[in-house]
Order: C-alpha cells, then sequence, then structure tokens
C-alpha cells in the first residue's frame, strides 16, 4: 500500500512554486512537510486512544469466554448438535465468531462509521456501512470454519510438534489468501472497474512494461461513495495480480503522481513482497503458536476446572491460543512492522529510481497527509507498534534527497529496468 497512517494541512513549499495537471499545488525541486492540524491531532490520539481499547478486548474477551466456561458450553453446544469431531470444530468455529462480532458490534459501530463521520472522512450510508459488517462476520465465519480444523487436528495427531507443523501449514494457506482474496472476497466489497482515463492507463502499462510485469491489471474502484480516503494497494499473486488505484486518488492526484504511485506497487510485485510476506507470517505463525504450546499446559493444569477442558486439543480451548497468540504477537509487533516499513521504503526507493521524479513523489505524500488526517512526525512508539509504513515526514524527505541519477551513481535497482526511461 501506499497509504501511511490516516492530517489536515496547508502544502509545504520551497524554491519555485508550479501547478501539477489536476490543480494540487506542489513544489518544484523541494517539499516541505506541512504541520499537521487540529483536527488531525485530534483524529491521530483519538485513534490511539481506539487502539488501546482494540488490544485490550482482544485479551479481554477471550479471558472472558475462557474463564467463565462460556467457550465449553459453545464445544458441548456443537457436540450435541455436530455429533462428528469435524462438525463440532466447524460449529464451534461458527457459534465463537457470531458471538465475538456481537461483542464488538458497538466498537466495531464507532471505528468504522461513527468516527470515520465525525472527522469528515466518509460518505458511507448506515445501511452500507451495515451490509459490509455483516459480510465480513460471515466471510469471517466461514474463514475460520475453513481453518480451524487443521491446528486442532494436529493437536490430536501430534502434541509435541502441532505448533511447527501448523506453520509450515500456514505457507500454502496464506498463499491460497493471496489467491483468491482479490477474485472472491474483494469484489464483494468493492465495484472494479477498466480504468476509464485510457491515456494514463496506458501510461501505467508502459511503466509495468518496463518494470518487467506486462499483462498487469489496473482497476480503479469505486470508493468515493463510501470515503474520502486516498489509497491504492497491490494484491494477487500470479494470473490473480492486480493494482488496485480508488477513485478517490484518481480525482486528488495529478498524472506524474499517480504514476509514481503506481511504481511504488509495481515495485511490491518486482521485490517480490508478497512472497516474503507468506514466508514471514509463516515464521510469525510459527513462534507464536510455540509460545502457546510452552505456555498453554501449565494454564491448563491450572485452571482446567473453569475452563471446561483438560486438553488443549479440545476446541474450547479456542480462547486460550487466541489470548496467548494475541500477547505474542504483541510482543513480536516491533518486529513485524519493522518488516513492513522496510518494504515500503524500498518500494519507495524502486518508484523513485523508475520514474526520477521526486517532487511528484515527494509532493504525493503531502497529498496523503492532507487527505488522510495523517500526523507526520508520530512518535517512536506509535512507529514501533502501530505504524506499517514509515512516517510521512520521513517518506517526504528521502523523496526529496535520494537522486542518485544526477551523480552517477549506481541504482540499487536499474538492473530490473527494460529499455530506456
Amino acid at each position: 500500500m501506499i497509504v501511511a497512517g490516516t492530517g489536515l494541512g496547508a502544502l509545504g513549499m520551497a524554491q519555485q512554486v508550479q501547478r501539477s495537471t489536476r490543480d494540487t499545488v506542489v513544489v518544484r525541486d523541494t517539499v516541505v512537510v506541512p504541520e499537521p492540524s487540529a483536527l488531525a491531532i485530534q483524529y491521530h490520539r483519538s485513534g490511539n486512544v481506539l487502539w488501546a481499547v482494540e488490544t485490550g478486548l482482544g485479551m479481554i474477551i477471550p479471558a472472558v469466554l475462557l474463564f467463565s466456561g462460556i467457550s465449553a458450553r459453545m464445544r458441548s453446544l456443537s457436540q450435541r448438535v455436530g455429533r462428528r469431531w469435524l462438525l463440532t470444530v466447524l460449529l464451534y468455529a461458527v457459534l465463537f465468531t457470531v458471538l465475538v462480532a456481537a461483542l464488538t458490534f458497538p466498537l466495531s459501530y464507532y471505528a468504522g462509521y461513527v468516527r470515520q463521520h465525525q472527522y469528515g472522512l466518509s460518505n458511507q450510508s448506515l445501511g452500507a456501512w451495515s451490509g459490509d459488517w455483516i459480510k465480513g462476520v460471515a466471510l469471517s465465519g466461514l474463514g475460520l470454519a475453513a481453518v480451524l480444523w487443521i491446528p486442532y487436528l494436529l493437536l490430536r495427531r501430534s502434541p509435541r510438534r502441532w505448533w511447527l507443523y501448523a506453520g509450515f501449514a500456514s505457507i500454502p494457506l496464506t498463499a491460497l489468501l493471496f489467491v483468491i482474496t482479490p477474485v472472491w472476497v474483494d469484489p464483494l466489497f468493492n465495484d472494479y472497474e477498466p480504468m476509464e482515463d485510457k491515456v494514463l492507463e496506458s501510461l501505467i502499462l508502459a511503466l509495468a512494461q518496463r518494470a518487467g510485469i506486462g499483462g498487469s491489471r489496473v482497476y480503479q474502484v469505486d470508493k468515493s461513495s463510501d470515503t474520502k480516503l486516498v489509497n491504492a494497494y497491490v494484491t494477487g499473486v500470479g494470473a490473480t495480480k492486480r493494482i488496485v488505484l480508488w477513485d478517490t486518488l484518481l480525482e486528488k492526484l495529478g498524472d506524474e503522481q499517480i504514476l509514481f504511485v503506481t511504481a511504488h506497487e509495481i515495485g511490491h510485485f518486482v521485490l517480490r513482497h508478497t512472497l516474503a510476506v507468506i514466508i514471514a507470517t509463516a515464521i510469525l505463525v510459527t513462534l507464536s503458536l510455540y509460545a502457546v504450546h510452552r505456555t498453554a499446559g501449565g494454564l491448563i493444569a491450572r485452571f482446567s476446572a473453569r475452563f471446561g477442558f483438560n486438553n488443549l486439543s479440545d476446541v474450547a480451548s479456542l480462547p486460550l491460543l487466541l489470548l496467548l497468540g494475541n500477547a505474542a504477537l504483541f510482543l513480536l509487533a516491533p518486529l513485524v512492522l519493522g518488516f513492513s516499513r522496510h518494504q515500503e521504503h524500498e518500494a519507495d526507493r524502486f518508484a523513485l529510481e523508475i520514474t526520477q521524479d521526486n517532487n511528484a513523489a515527494a509532493s504525493t505524500f503531502v497529498v496523503l497527509q492532507q487527505e488522510n488526517l495523517a500526523v507526520p512526525r508520530p512518535g517512536r512508539l506509535y512507529v514501533l507498534w502501530r505504524s506499517s509504513h514509515p512516517p510521512l515526514a520521513e517518506r517526504v524527505a528521502f523523496a526529496n534527497r535520494y537522486r542518485p541519477w544526477e551523480s552517477g551513481q549506481p541504482l540499487r535497482y536499474d538492473h530490473m529496468f527494460r529499455g530506456p526511461r
């Protein structure tokens, strides 16, 4: 993704000023990061509170379901209805998803609907939001039912090595998710359309060809009916890979800026970031499940009467898996997010090298700050535990100064480019 964070302010300027093709004020040589407005700071701070509440609930809800015995009662109900082990696991997954969705609905409603309208970032009707929420819950239930049997089968078959085998199993599962999401999941929430601006589309496809990924698909998505945010992202693998541009982004950026954004997304493809994410996910899952494996036994031995089960292989232990897994993920978050920020930084570098348009890059990040209410310098703790992208001030500074082609220095990714610029 090109977007980082979620600032309103005047575009900073230095040296000679000019206008882009779509009337966005930009700077020819140096783009100065504007200070965030009071509204952006308020949005940032309320987002921190929201993150803390969501993180806390990720611990509290599993703990309540576990220590109250509700999880064990849901398992017993699933056993009575399903009778067989597999059906029991599937039914439990659905019950668990519905219960958690109901418990978190007030927060989801506030975060996804009320807060976005409160800060003027959403156009979505309550009916449209509700429909998306229902579809999200249904997909979550189906997804959990489709995969939950795997770790519990491994727990039954190999109580000592289940965490390792589950980590390996996450590789094809994650890859499959990347394959099916663009084709089956995303269209449920977004209307994908061909690019309306055929001239711009031809420029994007030429850029993709020069990057060595000819035959790529470029889509624009009608998001303006739901949101005022701007974004672009890369999704899919193999035949399902595609570059997706929100119509809000196409409206608010000039052609040169859109080409930089597209080059950034192409960079993710060319640099094989999806493969890196699949491998990193497998490592993360393995480490988290190993932490669960090492700690769950003692907790079950001490609280089995309250939990309502004696073995981790009992599907009623899912809240325990989530509680311990979420704790492990929280501790590993700085490493995971640091890895993500590195990928985004290298995608920025790739885009700068293939476009050699520093001004378009830096001014793009300022527009993102303006439109998405982002704080460009969010603080160290925020970066460590919340930021999947480098702070926008850092991205602007890098875009301003990174010009190895001007001094004849070698480009890191020049060997990947085909044909003249």
